[in-house]
């Protein structure tokens, strides 16, 4: 096994497919299809190619650590008691453990993300 993933931002095989959970779901209808292409460290590490339909929802990360790189789309996330930073192609951000906020969707996007999990 090569310990060099390339992580394909055009996956050829079936995504997951799943909608916000009831109590996450603030407005729209968003989907989400996830491309999930490797895991490490037990299934504490997770990366792979994410996308959402436009809505919005409440993000919660707990004690989970994102990098976040998009690569189409257009989205804001506001995180609770601070600014609105919007994202686009191009841009790359990190949601630490603990962060509190709203995810919309604008446009559809697409982003690479990588996830630690405690």
């Amino acid at each position: 096994m090569s310990l060099l993933v390339t992580i394909d931002t055009n996956p050829d095989f079936a995504p997951k497919n799943a909608l916000p959970a009831s109590e996450r779901l603030i407005s729209g209808n968003p989907s989400f299809k996830t491309w999930a292409q490797d895991a490490s460290k037990g299934e504490k590490v997770l990366t792979g190619v994410w996308e959402a339909t436009p809505g919005e929802t409440h993000s919660i990360k707990g004690t989970t650590f994102e990098f976040c790189h998009i690569l189409s789309g257009l989205i804001e996330i506001e995180e609770k008691g601070g600014e609105i930073r919007r994202y686009r192609a191009g841009d790359s951000f990190v949601m630490k453990p603990g962060f509190v906020g709203i995810w919309r969707t604008i446009e559809t996007v697409r982003k690479i993300y990588v996830c630690h999990y405690d």
